[in-house]
């Protein structure tokens, strides 16, 4: 790549907040293994450091091995994080106060899942499978999928017209961790 080109990747990966491309892993960046294989996101301590914290630990815990995809909406999200799989549970950790940032909810970009309270985030996140400009200012932005759409977009989807996007026999986190610690 010529010096030109190098720096055009550069300049445009930093200014749609991409950092996988021109970077190594590094502390923020977290590896979702499925069946059909990895996920990079890219979390982003700079817009809720709070929410970032929790997903961290809860990696490390080894809390989202295994869990299911139980909400999964074509060109809208793909959601887990609920140990018990229908999107009522969490973790043992405190709910998060919201962290509302200006960052926009488009295709790849990595979302907490909350109740109607806007204060009650903690374990389950969503990844967005199109734009979903009716969530900016209303959820969390945690992170971004820097490497794996393919593979995100592999997910099993809900039947059409499944309640709440509800899906049958989902498909399952095989492994999450974060990559500074990755075997």
């Amino acid at each position: 790549m010529n010096r030109r080109n190098a720096l055009f990747a550069l300049a445009l990966t930093a200014g749609l907040g991409l950092s996988g491309a021109v970077r190594a892993a590094d502390a923020n960046t977290v590896y979702l293994d499925t069946k059909d294989g990895r996920i990079t996101i890219e979390l982003r301590p700079d817009l809720a450091p709070q929410h970032v914290k929790q997903i961290k630990t809860l990696v490390n815990q080894g809390f989202y091995n295994g869990l299911k995809f139980h909400r999964v909406m074509e060109g809208f999200m793909a959601q887990t994080g609920d140990p018990k799989g229908n999107g009522t549970g969490g973790s043992s950790l405190p709910d998060i106060p919201a962290e509302f940032s200006a960052a926009q909810f488009r295709r790849g970009t990595v979302g907490m899942a909350r109740s109607s309270d806007p204060n009650s985030a903690n374990s389950q996140f969503f990844i967005c499978l199109g734009d979903a400009s009716f969530l900016n200012g209303q959820y969390t932005v945690v992170g971004l999928v820097s490497d794996g759409l393919d593979v995100v977009d592999k997910i099993k989807k809900a039947a059409s017209g499944a309640s709440g996007g509800a899906v049958q026999n989902p498909d399952r986190i095989v492994k999450m961790q974060m990559a500074e610690k990755a075997k």
